[in-house]
């Protein structure tokens, strides 16, 4: 890079910062600067150079809004970033499970002192405690699709198949048939989960050593490889025992990706969450079915179908809406929410939400911070025919998990109290 940087240093074991912080000198070699200076990296954390540098080459780095660590670049340019979560990771775990299941009804064991700092380890620790537990009787089995060719029919005849590949011969046959079998989505979801944390290096030898025991224990069964969806499952009766594994499992295969702006997923060597989906999503669930309870309706988690335009160019991106029946026996918006993390409400968002109550009719709008003191005082906008008022509300996340559910639902409370019964003509539908 033409800095003057010395190159010849040890490269870096770590860059430990913590999200919400603030800037973090670190000694790094011109190959390491130019990994956190990648497109990547810049979605992670800020660099700049240290003000003071007669200890060398030092530069400056803050966390942005993703927790987790990461290991990045190449040879000499390799940067293990850790990033901290602001709150606990015992809080982190609670909100990653109920942003990924609308109804949960299960809360993560509490984390060892031991290991509650890390990330990795904590999910870890919990997950081959889980999957233990589930596995304690055996994995389970169930019947999967299968294809074939063979010589007896067994299952059913595939005569599309068979005229196709063998017009007028007798045999071979192909068939399809239902197998019992431990290579089901719930086992491959286990698998993948053990396998990538038994990689990591931070994870400790004699934690690494139970989940390689679990990948034993699950011989035939299929795991999923890296950057594939995460497999589909759906809780019943027989899978109960397993439901608690299965979240934990899902945390480690979708933190374990990583999307720009434009939407592409990239697989990424270690485990990252971007704190703000991570607080939309809790807060779209937890707040609907709260809602849902209290009102009744149906509330919608990240609606993408309703349009700011005529020619449905420009999409809103509300992170609830909660519908509710009209004099036509028809549901419709009710109440429109949206999440911030950060702390208070900044000028934009309210033009933000002022925009959704323009196109829904509404006269009341709900922001919803991550953090401060208390809930702000609602402003009232003046609009044609009347006023919309947008009222801010707090969520602090480092409460209890008892006190945090409970001030879900007060909040839900409060916000059925606001909402607009009697919505504003509007110039369309929204559809």
């Amino acid at each position: 890079m033409g800095t003057g940087r010395p190159t010849g240093r040890r490269a870096l074991q770590s860059v430990d910062v913590r999200e919400g912080a603030g800037w973090h000198a670190w000694p790094l070699t011109d190959a390491q600067v130019d990994t956190l200076s990648t497109t990547e990296a810049r979605k992670l954390v800020h660099i700049r150079p240290a003000r003071d540098r007669r200890g060398g080459a030092r530069w400056e780095v803050q966390a942005r809004r993703t927790v987790g660590a990461v290991r990045l670049g190449q040879g000499d340019g390799i940067v293990v970033l850790r990033i901290a979560p602001k709150i606990t990771v015992g809080r982190l775990l609670y909100l990653l499970a109920h942003a990924q299941d609308r109804r949960l009804r299960w809360q993560p064991d509490p984390v060892d002192a031991s290991v509650r700092r890390d990330l990795f380890p904590a999910i870890a620790t919990l997950f081959t405690r889980a999957a233990e537990r589930a596995l304690h009787a055996g994995p389970l089995s169930g019947y999967s699709g299968r294809e074939d060719t063979a010589m007896m029919l067994r299952g059913r005849l595939r005569a599309a198949a068979q005229l196709r590949r063998r017009p007028g011969l007798a045999l071979p046959l192909e068939i399809a048939y239902d197998e019992h079998t431990p290579d089901i989505p719930e086992n491959q979801l286990l698998l993948g989960a053990a396998r990538r944390l038994a990689r990591r290096a931070d994870v400790p030898p004699v934690l690494r050593a139970k989940l390689r025991r679990l990948d034993t224990r699950l011989e035939g069964v299929t795991a999923p490889p890296p950057g594939a969806p995460v497999a589909a499952w759906t809780p019943n009766r027989l899978n109960a025992h397993y439901v608690p594994a299965l979240r934990l499992a899902e945390i480690v295969l979708r933190g374990a990706s990583f999307e720009y702006e434009d939407g592409r997923p990239v697989s990424v060597d270690g485990l990252l969450f971007n704190m703000e989906k991570v607080f939309e999503d809790f807060l779209a669930n937890t707040l609907g079915v709260a809602l849902e309870r209290y009102i009744g309706g149906r509330s919608q988690p990240h609606p993408r179908t309703h349009h700011l335009d005529d020619a449905n160019e420009h999409i809103l991106l509300p992170d609830l809406v909660h519908r509710l029946p009209g004099a036509d026996g028809g549901l419709h918006p009710a109440i429109v929410v949206d999440a911030k993390y950060q702390e208070g409400v900044k000028r934009e968002n309210l033009y933000q939400m002022l925009a959704y109550c323009t196109c829904f009719g509404l006269a009341e709008g709900h922001l919803v911070s991550a953090a401060g003191d208390t809930d702000g005082p609602p402003v009232r906008v003046p609009v044609p025919g009347g006023a919309v008022t947008l009222h801010r509300h707090v969520l602090d996340l480092r409460l209890p998990y008892t006190e945090l559910a409970a001030g879900v639902d007060e909040l839900a409370r409060t916000i059925a109290a606001a909402r607009t019964t009697t919505p504003r003509p509007r110039a369309r539908a929204v559809t």
